[in-house]
């Protein structure tokens, strides 16, 4: 296992519970967050999940085992009541760094059990370079100074890397290139500093709470190309999928198909029809986060939908985590390419939402006058006298921040650089 963050986790816990004859699994992981991986390590408590614990689970087939765990956790701590519970649609949001400390245990949990079934299991604290065919069918990885291990299988789990840098501003005075962890980032800010945070995504939103609960007094300016903010998450209705399932594209991929755009479309329309559910509304709601619409309006209006009887949404949300994985990779590549370009962001919006309770503290910020939301940034760049000038499309003057934090997600199928190496080498050695 090349990469030792939560989905080396998962595959440990799978291992362990797995029919198989002992073997030996080695896990590369060089950074200092072994099992967390960045997300998920230490931070501040405003730095929250934004899936339900039952959606988190690591072991497949068992939603109740995060659960579980934090109920195990609760009385432990002697908890009367679970923490971090929304109050508006009830659902916990527990802080990301309890979800690592999670991840922590299930790792070590699953490798004294695969220790006890008769496995070896290394953990190496370095990097793969690269990877070479070798005899036998097998794959020779490339670590440390020069050191190489042959193995028989080799599963890549590096992740997506660290945020890009749209505006080239890494190394200039006041940006923050990277927000996480926000406990050390936000230390280095004065309270009364005015904030541009780079992105308006759910890195974005952590950064605006984090400085809210921190009793920022400066304006933020939460600034983005888009404006489209995540989501806010309704109140649960439940839905069981009928036709939109994970077992009819496993089924396709059994029999080798290939699965079109058309094609899943129209299953998640037959998925709607089948709920009474009018498939349009979402459709217009998708192609609605392209448009110009006012990005506080918007959050007003989906605050407003919080309870709203359609289940639309909350079905659009459901199947595309529960059944997208398996979706993916039958896609053609042209689809694949079309799905990223023109509705990555929006289905990112519509399918992370935000809890009701962050949305509503937005609001607060919103009507106070301490925040801003920018959309239509098309330049950032550093202002005479010090600090930045973000510029938008309608030409108005720049506006000015103090101090910038980079919130930008990495691009959709990127890499972190250290791994580009280990994967150039197998496709130029034809092992993939």
């Amino acid at each position: 296992m090349v990469g030792g963050g939560a989905a080396a986790v998962c595959l440990l816990d799978a291992l362990a519970g797995a029919p198989t004859a002992p073997g030996e699994v080695t896990v590369f992981e060089p950074s200092p967050h072994l099992w967390r991986g960045r997300p998920y390590q230490p931070d501040l408590d405003t730095v929250r999940v934004n899936i339900a614990p039952g959606g988190m689970s690591v072991r497949f087939g068992d939603p109740e085992h995060f659960p579980g765990w934090l109920a195990a956790r609760d009385a432990v701590l002697g908890m009367a009541e679970p923490d971090f519970v929304d109050p508006i649609n009830g659902l916990r949001f527990i802080p990301r760094a309890t979800y690592g400390a999670y991840l922590e245990q299930s790792a070590r949990e699953a490798v004294a059990r695969l220790r006890e079934q008769g496995w070896r299991v290394d953990i190496v604290p370095e990097r793969v370079t690269a990877a070479e065919p070798a005899p036998g069918g097998r794959v020779r990885l490339f670590h440390g100074d020069g050191e190489s291990l042959t193995v028989d299988h080799t599963v890549l789990c590096v992740g997506r890397g660290r945020p890009g840098d749209p505006y080239g501003l890494t190394g200039r005075d006041g940006y923050l290139p990277d927000a996480y962890p926000l406990a050390r980032t936000l230390g280095e800010i004065g309270a009364d500093a005015d904030v541009g945070v780079i992105g308006a995504g759910l890195t974005g939103v952590d950064i605006v709470l984090s400085l809210l609960a921190r009793g920022h007094r400066g304006q933020v300016l939460l600034a983005s190309r888009s404006g489209v903010l995540p989501r806010v998450r309704q109140t649960a209705r439940p839905h069981t999928l009928k036709h939109f399932t994970a077992e009819w594209f496993r089924g396709a991929a059994r029999r080798g198909e290939t699965v079109t755009l058309g094609q899943v479309v129209d299953l998640m329309r037959a998925e709607f029809a089948d709920a009474g559910e009018d498939f349009t509304a979402v459709a217009r709601e998708i192609t609605a986060a392209a448009e110009a619409e006012d990005p506080v309006k918007r959050l007003r209006r989906h605050l407003s939908e919080v309870d709203s009887p359609d289940r639309g949404l909350r079905i659009l949300q459901q199947a595309v985590p529960a059944t997208g994985p398996d979706v993916w990779p039958l896609l053609p590549e042209s689809d694949r390419r079309q799905l990223l370009r023109d509705h990555y962001r929006s289905m990112m919006s519509l399918c992370c939402p935000m809890p009701a309770t962050t949305a509503t503290a937005l609001l607060g910020m919103v009507d106070s006058g301490q925040l801003r939301i920018v959309p239509d940034v098309r330049a950032v760049e550093p202002a005479p006298g010090g600090g930045f000038a973000l510029r938008t499309g309608d030409g108005a003057p720049p506006l000015r921040a103090d101090r910038l934090i980079n919130a930008v997600n990495p691009a959709p199928g990127g890499l972190p650089a250290r791994a580009q190496s280990l994967v150039t080498s197998p496709v130029s050695g034809g092992l993939a």
